[in-house]
């Protein structure tokens, strides 16, 4: 697994060991990118929170190309370990903050961010009920972009947030949905 874009292009990532965790498939990774790209332009000073984070891959490639700072978020032991380990290979940990626990128990967000990415399991439609729950509680306001990765025949379907493009990649759908002033 190796870093796309930006200051830290081709370096290496680890990811946990055993099946807790499903890294984020370099092309994959690439493509969302490239969709978020388009869209936002410049990754230069966002707020970015990577919430199920796994390996971190998602949140070290936004802070590689200019990102000002990322909020980690993960459960599983094994993936915490790696996100620092990584962040650490990087001499990142300035422009990080690493939690574990789950993001379904996050409390009320002191500021909103500017992207969230999401990545949880597969077939737990656990991408739905998490925006609904960080849009209540303040996670998301006018402006944010969120990016989620599901599985190929799951939808992510939010009161509030309109649905700016899937694509399909492999195993995986993308899915970009923005909070606009007009759309809440």
């Amino acid at each position: 697994m190796r870093i796309v874009a930006g200051d830290w292009r081709g370096r290496k990532l680890v990811a946990p060991k055993g099946e807790a965790t499903r890294p984020t498939a370099d092309r994959t990774r690439e493509t969302l990118f490239n969709m978020l790209a388009s869209r936002l332009g410049s990754f230069n000073d966002l707020r970015i929170a990577d919430l199920f984070a796994g390996s971190g891959a998602l949140g070290i490639e936004a802070l590689s190309r200019g990102a000002a700072n990322c909020l980690f978020v993960e459960q599983d032991d094994a993936a915490l370990k790696t996100i620092r380990d990584n962040v650490t290979a990087l001499d990142a940990r300035s422009r990080t903050d690493i939690r574990a626990g789950s993001v379904m128990s996050l409390g009320p967000a002191r500021q909103g961010y500017d992207l969230i990415l999401l990545d949880p399991p597969y077939y737990s439609g656990a991408a739905t009920v998490a925006l609904e729950r960080l849009q209540r509680l303040g996670w998301i306001e006018d402006g944010t972009w969120i990016a989620a990765e599901t599985a190929f025949n799951e939808d992510v379907i939010v009161e509030g947030l309109t649905v700016a493009a899937e694509r399909k990649v492999g195993r995986a759908k993308l899915t970009l949905l923005h909070s606009a002033p007009d759309e809440l």
